[in-house]
């Protein structure tokens, strides 16, 4: 493994990703006799309460997907917990001294590891890692990480083994492609026939072939995935479970007691609740929780277009339609002045959370010292006031040329968010401005299907709420997620990440440079000026850093979690221990 050089790491971000659950039931009929002390020990038991829907993970917005992916595709590299380039189908991490890096910093050449094959025996090759790439950054394929590989001119096929890939300009975060949580390198034999409009189609989504560790054997999208030990795999004597079972469906809580408690799961992911209640679940004796402050973030996001109005092509929330009054930036800082924060985190997340004001929340160069966060209603009310924003017939909702402050509020169903949801609609309704609350199952939220019309891409309400961060050791990625040209649309089929549909010049301006600015502190300067720009106009709200919380059986060992990469990421090194057993 090869460490960064501390200005590197200077120019590294920091992110956590969720964990993994599963239920002792499987898709098949549950035997009446219990399960033998081998098979537990040969099984490994994932509880996802947001169950997966798809194992492309350059085709689905959401973690659940991408973790569901990891267990059999891999990366280029991936960075650990130390801020170390780990290879995976590399066969060692570019340096300028071993002529990787270019000097001008316009490309970097990846040598990638001999004798490798798919799970199906294909023999893993450069042309799949050029593959990936077009496939990535077809639009009419519509990949969600299609924003990450913008930096790209091309990728070169050297020799069978040698891909060089060629930047538009000089590139500080060479390392932001192929590498980590949205590097997953496809199978091109499995997709070539399915590179545009009928991506979806592929039947490499739901049984997808892989390097890694294990393979997938069923997929019931929306409930289960089992895995078997891919025969192929690099270091096939090493893999310790002969079968892995990645059950989802049902909810955080549950999940955590499934592990801590009753021990009918080996793995919880994403933790989501209330820190009294994990604290109590934990006394179970069975698991332990592992929590680890990344950058992940639970923000409230701010609709700019209105949701209630169509074009005539039936698109909402269309550029078109600009939205009645969150376009008013005065309206947006009252919002933020009502939300209390300190609440949420301190009642709700406990030592699991901390309130913060800032979109950049790791690693810590980056975190402005700009930014501040204030509960103040009385503040937030002549805001609104001075924007002209009364309740002019008395019936306790704010109006304005006929409109009144009606919102629709948007989340996943998860208890600890719906609670939050409470604490903000009381706040905001307390000073006049109306809400209904919806909440909407994961698999369904996070899918990344343009056909839903329930996506997070969509954002059919005025206001929703979810947690991301930052996914590479570099936040340009992550800021990304803000430029006019991420903005998902009916034009584009629904890709991008700029759900808001916030459209400046100026931070754009700002992220371009940022991705071509070579000194670390000058860089640093950019990115703490995009967040400022992001806070201080109120174009999202952030609420609380999360930590990123599992719950694991006490008999596993190797899981090492890592904010640069999901937490499957090294599947490969998990282990049971055999307990003792009397005679």
């Amino acid at each position: 493994m090869i460490k960064y050089s501390k200005n590197l790491i200077k120019t590294s971000l920091f992110i956590l990703f969720s964990l993994l659950c599963i239920n002792s039931c499987t898709s098949q009929p549950q035997s009446k006799n219990p399960q033998s002390i081998s098979d537990q020990n040969n099984t490994l038991r994932l509880l996802y309460w947001q169950a997966p829907t798809i194992l492309n993970p350059h085709l689905s917005t959401g973690f659940k997907d991408s973790e569901a992916s990891r267990i059999t595709l891999e990366p280029l590299a991936s960075f650990n917990n130390q801020g170390e380039l780990i290879p995976f189908l590399a066969a060692e991490i570019p340096t300028i001294e071993n002529g990787g890096i270019a000097k001008d910093g316009k490309s970097v050449t990846w040598k990638l590891k001999q004798n490798l094959k798919w799970s199906d025996g294909t023999p893993f090759t450069a042309d799949d890692v050029v593959f990936t790439y077009e496939f990535i950054s077809n639009p009419d394929v519509g990949s969600s990480t299609a924003g990450t590989y913008k930096i790209i001119e091309n990728v070169e096929k050297i020799d069978d083994f040698t891909v060089k890939i060629n930047f538009q300009d000089v590139t500080p975060g060479w390392f932001l492609v192929f590498v980590g949580t949205e590097g997953m390198i496809l199978p091109k034999h499995k997709f070539q026939d399915y590179q545009g409009v009928n991506s979806r189609q592929a039947p490499a989504n739901l049984n997808p072939v892989g390097t890694g560790a294990y393979q997938v054997v069923e997929f019931k999208p929306g409930d289960v995935v089992i895995y078997e030990p891919n025969p192929n795999f690099r270091e096939a004597k090493t893999v310790s479970f002969q079968r892995v079972e990645l059950k989802g469906g049902g909810d955080a809580t549950s999940a955590a007691r499934a592990v801590l408690q009753t021990g009918d799961a080996d793995f919880a992911y994403n933790l989501q609740v209330e820190a009294t209640v994990l604290k109590q679940l934990e006394t179970g004796g069975k698991g332990k929780l592992i929590s680890n402050f990344g950058s992940l973030m639970e923000r409230v996001l701010i609709n700019q277009t209105d949701p209630n109005q169509a074009t005539p092509e039936g698109e909402r929330s269309s550029l078109k339609f600009p939205h009645p009054f969150f376009t008013d930036e005065s309206v947006r800082q009252a919002l933020s002045l009502a939300i209390d924060r300190e609440t949420i985190a301190n009642q709700l997340y406990g030592v699991t959370g901390k309130p913060t004001a800032n979109f950049i929340v790791a690693p810590q160069q980056f975190v402005s010292e700009n930014t501040g966060y204030e509960f103040n209603r009385q503040k937030a009310e002549i805001l609104l006031d001075q924007a002209g924003w009364k309740d002019s017939n008395n019936n306790g909702i704010r109006d304005k040329n006929g409109i009144e402050m009606k919102i629709l509020f948007q989340t996943s169903v998860n208890p600890l968010r719906q609670k939050t949801q409470e604490v903000i609609k009381q706040s905001l309704e307390s000073i006049g401005i109306a809400v209904e609350l919806k909440s909407i199952d994961p698999s369904v939220y996070f899918a990344g299907d343009p056909a839903n019309s329930d996506t997070v891409e969509h954002f059919y309400a005025d206001l929703q709420m979810f947690t991301t961060g930052n996914t590479s050791p570099d936040p340009t990625s992550y800021l990304k997620t803000y430029t006019c040209d991420e903005i998902p649309q009916k034009a584009n089929n629904w890709t991008g990440d700029n759900a808001s549909r916030y459209c400046d010049q100026n931070y754009d301006n700002l992220w371009k440079q940022s991705t071509i600015e070579l000194d670390p502190q000058n860089r640093q300067q950019l990115l703490i000026q995009m967040n400022d720009l992001l806070v201080k106009n109120a174009i999202v709200i952030p609420l609380v850093h999360r930590a990123d919380i599992i719950g694991i059986n006490t008999q596993i060992t190797g899981v090492e979690l890592t904010p640069w990469d999901l937490n499957t990421w090294n599947i490969h090194n998990w282990k049971k221990n055999h307990p003792m057993i009397d005679t």
